[in-house]
């Protein structure tokens, strides 16, 4: 068990040991490995996409590529929250949490999750503008006005994140301390608490509900419009072009949402499969994005040929190492 201080009511809980993912023994360094791997890819990837994005002067004055910027950001911070932790699962170090570590892990947790929520709303709502509304785009969508709805979704994400940290962690944990998780997440952290925890548990699936499900409406309504406007176009080459771009969001879209909405609205679960599916969208997600949109995004990839030809400063040679050991990584996986 791990520290507690007596007090005059009660047992108070001081630290949180995380158990972190089943897995065979046998299998530990093998996962170590894997898990370091991920996320040294999932740094070079995304560090990949913000370079590139501040280099080309073509990407950081649009408003898409602002976005994807942001989302890059958003996941390396993401990462840097839940894989080091992890990783140390399969060390002999001591899987010990402090009791505001677990406060501070599970609001960034969250605060970053919901505003990635937000975030790709932004970015189905920019390709509804570009596609379907393609002559008054630059005054509906412009610089400042992508600053501006970039600059909301990181305050509601911050006021969400402070919602939850604040009803978890206001309840009394007063006996056992060990989390049956790999993180300081709301439904594990609940089965802990020394209370009941009912309205917690209904207010976490409201207002979860309402976020994910309200931003996936949102999306599905502005792929709807841009679907009949693709549709639309004359030329193949237009639809192809139009859906390739959207495609690219879709998947990030469909991989982030599914198991995030499977693990957080099925709060009282006790399911071993949860722990899986929750690397998925924490860990696995992550590393994909910059990998997808590298890769199906033809100004990216056009972006990245123009950088790597050019050898004229020493930034543009330090942004071609990681350009090269990024690409190089990612095709040894």
């Amino acid at each position: 068990m791990g520290k507690t201080k007596n007090t005059s009511l009660d047992t108070v809980v001081t630290d949180f040991i995380l158990l972190g993912l089943s897995h065979p023994p046998n299998l530990r360094s093998l996962l170590f490995l894997v898990f370091l791997l991920i996320y040294i890819l999932t740094q070079l990837g995304n560090l990949l996409i913000l370079l590139t994005m501040w280099a080309d002067p073509k990407l950081h004055a649009h408003p898409m590529y602002i976005l994807l910027g942001v989302l890059s950001f958003l996941d390396m911070w993401l990462s840097s929250v839940i894989v080091p932790r992890l990783i140390l699962d399969f060390t002999p170090a001591r899987k010990t949490v402090p009791f505001g570590g677990c406060v501070a892990q599970l609001y960034f947790f969250h605060f970053l999750g919901s505003t990635q929520c937000f975030l790709y709303t932004l970015m189905a709502y920019d390709r509804y503008l570009a596609i379907c509304q393609p002559l008054h785009y630059p005054v509906l969508m412009n610089g400042m006005l992508c600053t501006v709805l970039v600059a909301a979704a990181w305050v509601a994400g911050s006021i969400h994140g402070s919602i939850q940290a604040i009803l978890t962690f206001r309840l009394p944990y007063c006996g056992p301390n060990k989390v049956d998780y790999f993180i300081c997440d709301i439904p594990a952290v609940l089965r802990l608490a020394c209370a009941d925890t009912t309205v917690n548990e209904l207010v976490t699936f409201v207002d979860i509900g309402v976020v994910a499900t309200s931003c996936f409406m949102l999306i599905l309504l502005s792929y709807a419009n841009i679907v009949h406007a693709i549709l639309q176009i004359c030329t193949a080459d237009g639809r192809r072009r139009a859906s390739s771009t959207c495609g690219s969001h879709l998947t990030v879209v469909t991989f982030y949402y599914v198991p995030c909405i499977f693990i957080h609205l099925r709060v009282g679960s006790k399911s071993p499969l949860d722990g899986a599916v929750a690397v998925f969208y924490t860990v696995v997600t992550p590393l994909l994005n910059p990998l997808i949109y590298t890769l199906r995004n033809q100004e990216v990839k056009s972006a990245l040929k123009r950088i790597t030809a050019s050898r004229g400063t020493v930034n543009e040679n330090y942004l071609c190492i990681i350009i090269t050991a990024t690409l190089f990584s990612y095709c040894c996986m």
